[in-house]
């Protein structure tokens, strides 16, 4: 919630301008609204012939979980850069994306994540600081109890599903707390 204005550092009051619907963050002094609007995630769900890499979490939320290299996009990235620089912090690896498959809307949090699939070269990868391990993990092994978020397990759950035809549409979820604390 914002309490001060940005522009001139008075109180914010909420409150729905004229010709608006929505309750904005209002400054009482020189009446600048500022938007506030969800995050993008971007990341990438990196394959090795038929095995896919998880990264094992070092950070909260969900320390020691599984999770595919993912996080916030940066300004001035666009979302592809933002995925592949999060590739390369989390797992050390520097894939190549062949597609956007999976929107995966978070409203409760403010997020929307926005996933590519991503192939290797090479079975190699090294964790970075927020990440324990990674491990690449066949169809059958994957750790399904301990995947991180909805998200992930939607983007391996369809994937998997997809594999056998080799077609891979783009995939949309709407999530409104399905998984406490996403």
């Amino acid at each position: 919630m914002i309490k001060f204005c940005k522009l001139c550092g008075s109180d914010i009051n909420y409150k729905t301008p004229e010709g608006d619907s929505i309750k904005r963050a209002v400054c009482l002094n020189c009446n600048s609204i500022d938007y506030e609007n969800p995050k993008i995630i971007a990341g990438i769900l990196p394959v090795y012939r038929n095995e896919i890499l998880l990264c094992q979490r070092a950070i909260d939320p969900k320390k020691n979980k599984w999770t595919i290299p993912s996080g916030f996009l940066e300004l001035g990235e666009t979302i592809e850069e933002g995925a592949l620089r999060e590739a390369k912090e989390e797992a050390g690896i520097s894939p190549n994306i062949t597609q956007l498959y999976c929107i995966f809307n978070l409203p409760h949090i403010g997020q929307v994540y926005m996933l590519y699939l991503a192939t290797l070269t090479q079975k190699k990868a090294s964790p970075g600081i927020e990440t324990k391990s990674v491990e690449f993990f066949s169809f059958d092994t994957i750790p399904w109890s301990d995947i991180a978020f909805s998200s992930v397990d939607f983007i391996l759950r369809n994937y998997i599903s997809d594999y056998p035809s080799k077609n891979f549409p783009l995939r949309s979820e709407y999530s409104i707390n399905k998984v406490i604390n996403e």
